[in-house]
């Protein structure tokens, strides 16, 4: 990635140059790991009437929030009718079951019958409302028939680990109805009721909350992106860091926790990202195992990345009922915390390897950079009406959205078009599916657990299980989190979790904001840990090398993501809760330096290669430092300094005996 000494501007050019090969390798990658990204193939006309459809959605979404306010049920139930058309659209059967402008029967069927029975619902929402419980038997046919249309649309673009999770609670729900000496249909019927008729089912908060928020936030970032803010990243990061030891993999950290934080998906920016940065850091040095794991643990860092974090700052504002700002300004420190014991490790892995950085011909001028900087204008100004609170977040969205499109008018390097608009429009509409359908299934979720009772006895058990080793709840909460989290998008990740896991936390007399970060954290980290690594795996097949080592390492540079949640449960000052103005400074200073201590120990690497007593005793000072308690930032500075103060005068004395031969 070199620059043109008389043209700083082919800096940025350089990272998107990609050929018409290399592009569709990438998105073969795409549709393999990143169930989003295996779509249907449509092509001349049909490919712009689908377009079009896509982009009625989008436009459809942005009116409707922002002027509609009639009843929640009639909103909701027209979005996912909507959904569901546009979803059949989109994903075939199966990965690879696709033909240039072909659409099976079968889909064509399911799409009109899924979409009839949400309509129904939403034109004859009122009179249903009125029935309660006396819902006719074709109702019960309606409900049944839209929930498993919505079953099937959800194993095509989210996975089964969900609805692994769905299945087991319809199970036990029937289980508990019958229980009542019900009949079968009677039992069918009180389900279909609650499942689909009620605001505790597919239209209950999570959905409410897509349709409200993350549709917009999805169109804002897909505008965002084509404003060529990514180029602008990672010329920035290039800028900022491509000139020390082992520069372009920090500059992956740097771009990937950027670009992260606006594209909202680890796995679509582990690929887009990572085919620029996996190559710049194999050509430096890196072996492809750690080159594509950087990235992928960089990418998913940027979903947790305020103050945008994929799009869910402003879901936990909405879910714990706090001004956004807070939100983002609690999320600071662990997120500077995860991203420090990334940059840490590939700066020791860089010196352990003896890597350089890019020269100054390969790196862009400030001058550039400057010119450039009103690309983060809508950024900018989303974050300063949200935070704010003179406007709602669905017209900051909005309005943010309008800067989008004038900042791209504005950029002469990559100028936004009409089409280039319509391709952004597109773009939210795919996106919303899959989020759309995982709040569904999300709303079902919650909505088993409502009807039958099992959140009480979900949550008296683990909390009877774990005693007062509140640890041990962590650690059957973080199971949870990781397992229903594998390959759902982060927005509709995080709504689930907040829906089934957070109140385990909660009723363990954990602060609120503290187990709402947890879930979230280790919902995310799902896509980099093995075996179901996707965002790993992916940035493996780009780097070509071993998929599972690759998650491995990722696991290994993202450890900060595995140790923080649980610091933060146990001693919420990190999260800014109850502590004082020296607090703060104290926990900044003995957190980096601890997790700096945790980095080398993973390593495996200081001065000079750490000995098996070494990283163990500078790993339990790392965690030690952590942990925002006096007595064990003492101990572990104590353990910190000793290993440092060995490595160090050890590697003096060994390149002073080197020096005599």
């Amino acid at each position: 990635m070199s620059a043109n000494k008389n043209d700083p501007k082919d800096a940025v050019k350089m990272t998107s140059g990609l050929d018409s090969q290399t592009q569709a390798d990438l998105d073969a990658l795409m549709r393999k790991y990143d169930r989003e990204s295996n779509t249907r193939v449509w092509e001349g006309w049909q490919r712009w009437a689908v377009g079009a459809i896509m982009v009625i959605f989008s436009l459809y979404c942005i009116g409707m929030t922002l002027f509609y306010s009639g009843l929640p049920e009639t909103r909701l139930a027209a979005f996912l009718a909507m959904i569901v058309f546009i979803g059949f659209l989109t994903y075939p059967v199966k990965k690879g079951h696709v033909k240039v402008n072909s659409m099976p029967w079968y889909d064509i069927i399911l799409m009109l019958v899924g979409t009839s029975c949400f309509l129904y619902f939403a034109f004859n929402a009122l009179p249903i409302i009125k029935l309660a419980t006396r819902i006719q038997t074709h109702h019960v046919i309606i409900g049944a028939i839209g929930i498993l249309v919505l079953i099937e649309l959800c194993r095509r673009c989210v996975g089964v680990p969900i609805l692994c999770v769905l299945g087991a609670l319809l199970i036990y729900t029937f289980y508990n109805q019958l229980s009542y000496n019900l009949s079968l249909y009677q039992a069918l019927k009180n389900i279909v009721y609650k499942l689909f008729y009620t605001t505790n089912g597919v239209i209950g908060t999570p959905v409410n909350v897509c349709y409200t928020y993350i549709v917009l936030f999805i169109i804002f970032g897909a505008f965002l992106e084509r404003t060529g803010i990514a180029n602008f990243f990672i010329a920035l990061a290039n800028r900022l860091a491509g000139w020390s030891a082992g520069g372009p993999a920090k500059v992956a950290v740097i771009s990937s926790a950027l670009c992260g934080m606006v594209s909202g998906s680890s796995v679509g920016n582990t690929v887009t990202t990572g085919s620029v940065t996996i190559p710049m850091m194999k050509k430096t040095g890196y072996h492809p195992d750690f080159a594509g794991a950087v990235e992928a643990a960089a990418s998913t860092g940027g979903q947790i990345m305020p103050p945008i974090m994929g799009a869910a700052a402003f879901l936990m504002a909405e879910y714990m009922d706090l001004p956004y700002a807070t939100v983002a300004v609690k999320a600071i420190l662990p997120a500077v915390l995860y991203f420090t014991g990334i940059f840490i490790s590939v700066h020791l892995e860089a010196k352990k390897l003896g890597l350089k950085g890019l020269s100054k011909d390969e790196m862009p001028k400030w001058s550039f950079l400057l010119r450039k900087i009103y690309l983060l204008a809508p950024l900018v100004l989303l974050v300063w009406l949200v935070s704010s609170g003179a406007k709602t977040m669905q017209f900051s969205a909005a309005v943010s959205i309008l800067a989008a499109v004038i900042v791209g008018f504005l950029n002469k390097d990559e100028r936004l078009t009409f089409k280039k608009i319509f391709e952004a429009l597109e773009a939210g509409a795919k996106g919303a599916i899959t989020v759309g359908v995982a709040c569904a299934i999300a709303g079902m979720i919650a909505g088993c657990i409502t009807v039958t009772g099992l959140a009480s006895i979900l949550i008296n058990a683990i909390v009877q299980l774990a005693g007062s080793a509140t640890f041990i709840g962590l650690i059957l909460t973080m199971v949870c989190c990781i397992v229903l989290g594998m390959g759902v998008p982060t927005t509709a990740n995080y709504c689930i979790m907040a829906s089934t896991c957070a109140p385990i936390l909660i009723k363990m007399g954990f602060p609120l904001v503290a187990a709402h970060f947890f879930v979230f954290y280790f919902g995310i980290v799902a896509d980099i840990t093995p075996p179901v690594a996707l965002a790993a795996y992916a940035g493996s097949a780009i780097a070509k090398g071993n998929p599972m080592k690759t998650g491995i390492n990722a696991t290994k540079l993202a450890i900060g993501a595995f140790i923080v949640p649980y610091i933060f449960c146990l001693n919420p000052a990190m999260l800014l809760i109850d502590v004082t103005a020296f607090g703060i400074i104290q926990i900044v200073i003995t957190s980096l330096v601890g997790i700096f201590g945790v980095a080398a120990a993973m390593n495996g690497f200081l001065f000079k290669k750490l000995e098996w007593p070494c990283r163990v005793l500078i790993c339990i000072g790392g965690l030690l430092m952590m942990d925002p308690t006096a007595i064990t930032d003492v101990i572990g500075i104590v353990l910190f300094a000793a290993v440092f103060a060995w490595q160090y005068f050890g590697a003096k004395k060994e390149r002073a005996a080197a020096c005599k031969y």
